[in-house]
């Protein structure tokens, strides 16, 4: 048989070989950091017998595949480790992450001592080198082999496959765990481990079901690489906006209100007023006309859109749906609908469109308690929402004047380098879940996949992520610990607006459906300021600032030159506070840092008889004396242009 290698060299061999075998026979060195391999485009185990011509790939520690068999051998040793420590825990799932891998067991919480604990527990079983074999069970047997060990959730697993499946497992040493791989050849093979927190999961993502502990973990093949990753964790923790926005007292949650539903302090409530200002300004200038519709409707309205059918349970429902004489309502979780009515309150000709709506729209939406986190997925929430109804000759230009938009909110908040773009397509294996059918489904997709490649986009698409009424461009980022969420949205609908009956007059005077383009400018208020917490670690440009100036008079005899320097700096609508407390001025300066304040003007004798200000900055530190002008203007400007100035000092 003939094994085509990655570089395109050809290894013969007169009979089959493991894996393994043949990564021996490549170098010695590279069987020793073998992880997995590819084998005709698949992942598979080191142990998979070649019996054919194949084209092959060793992958090592370094290919994401290889990492992927690391981190899940690791799990299991994990796993192991529970058995050990806890024998009657029961285990549940253990795959790899991209930050390393989780395991879930049915049994108590474990504090940090305990996870010390499990880790030397797992470095033990390492020392031990266990070979790792695999084998294979018919399904029924595969049942009763787990019955038998008394891990149910093992055995739910495996009575969800089909009758006639063959079921593998993995055992090292005295543990055994259902898997379909792959795996490395011996958990001596595993170098560097490091058991990072516990939290809690509900089995299978549903809080219907039991909570679950789940242990996040992560592993490398050195030592220094797991220490620069810890080091990044740390940062991460300092950036974490659950904790940061707390910290900085930018929002709250409160048990008695609820949970998903967060108080913007004023900090934050003045941070979202500043974003808000700025996109319906710029929408203006792009068009956009302004409304502002109920946050609920009677369920007729939902049923129209269907809605009610898809995404029933999504919404908050108001009153009895078992009483036909109660009228039935639900808070709103989007816009459009609502949209629609504005625009049939007047039949329009095509001279008329585009026509471009826009409303900063708060929505509900029954997210799941276990999605819930800080300001990324609440139960409340308020979105640059927008509809824009057009004729088909307008479609193309008017999506992409929503791309261009969408791109210079990124753009201007310093965001644009941190996103990807997905075109979300629907799941034609599941065409229940959608509107019309699979011949418009491809007319459309085809579509947006051309605007999108007209536009010079670069874009990746996806299955299953579209909206039931039309495909999306979602623009997605990620947070400090990794995990994607979709930031803004812009969507073809060709559904609505025949379930609406919307119409427009064209130049031969007949009736004609529009097209209906869905979009946000910046998307969800709350979620982008995460990001942005995220992002600046707090450190918000200056016109984002709720705080952009604090004075620091040296002593009281200067706090009335302090309160005209802040007089000329609010008339000019900059946002300014004066810390008159009797405490020492390097103390106030300290402060102003921790509390993230781009701009401190310390004023004393000389400032106050010469017209100056000493102005310390959190980008180049001490700039030296001003005059209340200068640095009026220069702040101003600063804030008129958005500007985002790098900060090129590290602060004592």
């Amino acid at each position: 048989m003939k094994i085509t290698l990655k570089d395109g060299s050809v290894k013969e061999y007169s009979e089959s070989m493991q894996i393994i075998d043949i990564a021996k026979d490549i170098s010695e060195g590279l069987a020793r950091m073998a992880c997995a391999a590819e084998l005709d485009g698949k992942v598979v185990d080191l142990r998979t017998e070649v019996s054919k011509d194949a084209e092959l790939s060793i992958l090592t520690f370094n290919d994401d595949g290889g990492k992927a068999a690391y981190r899940h051998t690791t799990s299991h040793v994990l796993a192991q480790a529970v058995k050990r420590l806890y024998p009657d825990a029961k285990i549940a799932i253990g795959p790899s992450i991209d930050t390393g891998f989780y395991y879930d067991f049915d049994v108590a919480p474990f504090d940090r001592a305990a996870l010390d604990a499990l880790e030397q527990e797992m470095k033990k079983i390492i020392k031990e080198g266990a070979e790792i074999t695999r084998f294979t069970l018919p399904r029924a047997e595969a049942i009763k082999f787990m019955e038998e060990k008394e891990e149910p959730y093992k055995v739910e697993l495996i009575r969800d496959l089909p009758e006639d499946s063959v079921i593998s497992f993995y055992s090292q040493g005295d543990f055994v765990d259902l898997c379909a791989g792959p795996h490395l050849m011996s958990t001596k093979n595993i170098k560097a481990i490091k058991l990072i927190n516990s939290s809690g999961a509900y089995w299978r993502g549903s809080e219907k079901n039991k909570m679950l502990t789940r242990v996040y973990g992560t592993a490398f093949t050195k030592n220094a690489d797991l220490e620069e990753f810890l080091n990044h964790l740390e940062d991460i923790k300092k950036r974490d906006h659950n904790k940061l926005g707390r910290e900085m007292e930018l929002f709250a949650t409160v048990d008695v209100i609820g949970q998903g539903l967060p108080l913007l302090m004023p900090k934050g409530a003045k941070m979202i007023q500043t974003l808000q200002r700025w996109i319906e300004d710029e929408e203006e200038r792009r068009g956009y006309m302004r409304t502002k519709t109920p946050l609920l409707a009677k369920k007729d309205l939902y049923e129209i859109s269907d809605h009610w059918n898809h995404y029933k349970e999504g919404m908050f429902v108001l009153g009895d749906e078992e009483d036909e004489n109660a009228e039935v309502f639900a808070l709103r979780p989007m816009t459009c609908p609502f949209q629609y009515y504005v625009y049939k309150q007047s039949q329009k000709s095509y001279r008329d469109l585009p026509c471009r709506y826009g409303e900063t729209s708060t929505l509900f939406r029954n997210e799941d308690s276990g999605e819930m986190h800080g300001l990324t997925r609440v139960r409340q929430f308020t979105i640059s929402e927008g509809h824009l109804i057009v004729t088909p000759e307008q479609l193309e230009e008017e999506f992409k004047g929503c791309v261009d938009l969408a791109k210079y909110c990124l753009t201007t908040l310093g965001l644009a380098d941190d996103v990807t773009y997905r075109l979300s397509k629907w799941d034609p294996n599941n065409q229940g879940k959608y509107l019309g059918n699979e011949e418009t489904w491809n007319k459309v997709q085809n579509m947006m996949r051309d605007i999108l490649n007209h536009i010079g986009l670069d874009f990746t698409e996806e299955d299953g992520e579209a909206a039931f009424y039309g495909p999306k461009l979602d623009i997605q980022a990620k947070n400090v610990y990794g995990k994607e969420d979709t930031m803004i949205t812009i969507q073809l609908d060709m559904f609505l607006a025949d379930r609406f009956d919307m119409t427009y007059i064209d130049a031969n005077g007949e009736k004609k459906r529009p097209y209906i383009i869905h979009r946000t400018s910046m998307g969800c208020y709350e979620r982008t300021l995460a990001w942005l917490i995220e992002k600046y670690a707090g450190k918000f440009p200056t016109w984002l600032c709720p705080e952009q100036v604090r004075i620091l008079p040296i002593s009281e005899k200067y706090s009335d030159y302090a309160k005209m320097v802040e007089k000329e700096l609010l008339d000019n609508g900059v946002l300014v506070t004066v810390d008159n407390r009797a405490e020492k001025i390097g103390y106030k300066i300290r402060e102003a840092r921790l509390d993230r304040v781009p701009y401190m003007l310390v004023v004393g004798q000389k400032e106050a008889e010469e017209g100056l200000v000493s102005v310390r900055s959190r980008y180049l530190g001490d700039e030296g004396q001003k005059k209340v002008s200068d640095f009026v203007d220069a702040i101003c400007k600063e804030i008129r242009t958005k500007e985002i100035r790098k900060i090129e000092v590290t602060e004592e």
